[in-house]
């Protein structure tokens, strides 16, 4: 049986856990384990997290001695997870009840698959469902994709065994430390794309997404996008070179504009189409 490794890294979210605490005892696939790893909050977190999980010990919790940001804590809980698929689970958000096993069914059906992806619900601050977000779609996975415009996020699920074939999350990135996952893994084969919202995304002031990051955000996807075109040996996009040396997010962007006009959409699209014929 397929074993699933789900990934927390929590920073200050313990006001949240519960609910995310809730979805992963609700799934309907249990063969799963969850990897939590504390980045020295300064609030009660691993209070609440302890009071909840004692006694379960599908539930595995780790202490980081000092706060090591997001790139760090995430590539440790690589480190600790044994299962055969892992997805990392923020601990402000929550899973539906059939997330592990639609995903679970999608890889048995498919051995060449790397990866497995859904749409995702986004919500207000009390995880209520607001509206599904509309730019996941199934992508045409090539050396020039790069997930930018955002094409998918949460839920992402991916073959350990995979992983192992990168080079791993970056431990110093602060931001977009999902995007350079992603690309990294897309490298090594196919996705699906499920065509349904198995996660609920908390909208909220607190969130590390939420605007008062989104510039950094976005030099560090920049910076993420242009170590993956180095990575592919990419010379040129679009007949533009590909700097040698980052030095500023809105030339990598530049490189990507061509992406987003209706032809490129239009050829993408009917790709997506013939490949599953």
């Amino acid at each position: 049986m397929i074993t699933f490794s789900i990934l927390i890294a929590n920073y200050n979210n313990g006001k949240y856990f519960k609910e995310c605490y809730d979805s992963l005892i609700s799934q309907t696939y249990k063969n799963w384990e969850a990897i939590i790893i504390d980045d020295a909050s300064t609030d009660d977190s691993v209070e609440i997290i302890q009071s909840l999980i004692q006694g379960d010990s599908r539930f595995k919790l780790y202490h980081n001695t000092t706060n090591e940001g997001c790139g760090f804590t995430k590539a440790a809980c690589m480190e600790y997870a044994k299962g055969d698929l892992c997805a990392y689970l923020d601990p402000d958000d929550a899973l539906y009840p059939e997330a592990l096993e639609k995903t679970v069914q999608e890889f048995f059906d498919r051995d060449d698959l790397v990866a497995v992806y859904s749409q995702m619900m986004l919500c207000d601050e009390d995880l209520t469902p607001e509206r599904i977000y509309a730019g996941t779609k199934q992508i045409y996975n090539n050396r020039h994709f790069f997930n930018c415009p955002i094409q998918f996020a949460h839920f992402f699920v991916f073959k350990r065994e995979t992983y192992s074939r990168t080079t791993g999350i970056n431990p110093n990135l602060k931001n977009a430390v999902d995007q350079d996952l992603y690309l990294k893994i897309l490298e090594q084969g196919e996705a699906k794309f499920i065509k349904e919202p198995l996660y609920l995304y908390r909208l909220h002031s607190n969130g590390i997404s939420q605007d008062k990051a989104k510039q950094s955000a976005k030099e560090s996807f920049a910076r993420v996008i242009h170590d993956t075109m180095k990575r592919r040996g990419i010379k040129k996009i679009n007949n533009q070179t590909v700097p040698e040396v980052f030095t500023c997010s809105q030339e990598i962007y530049q490189l990507l504009n061509y992406q987003t006009n209706k032809m490129h959409r239009l050829i993408s699209r009917i790709k997506v189409t013939l490949d599953n014929i």
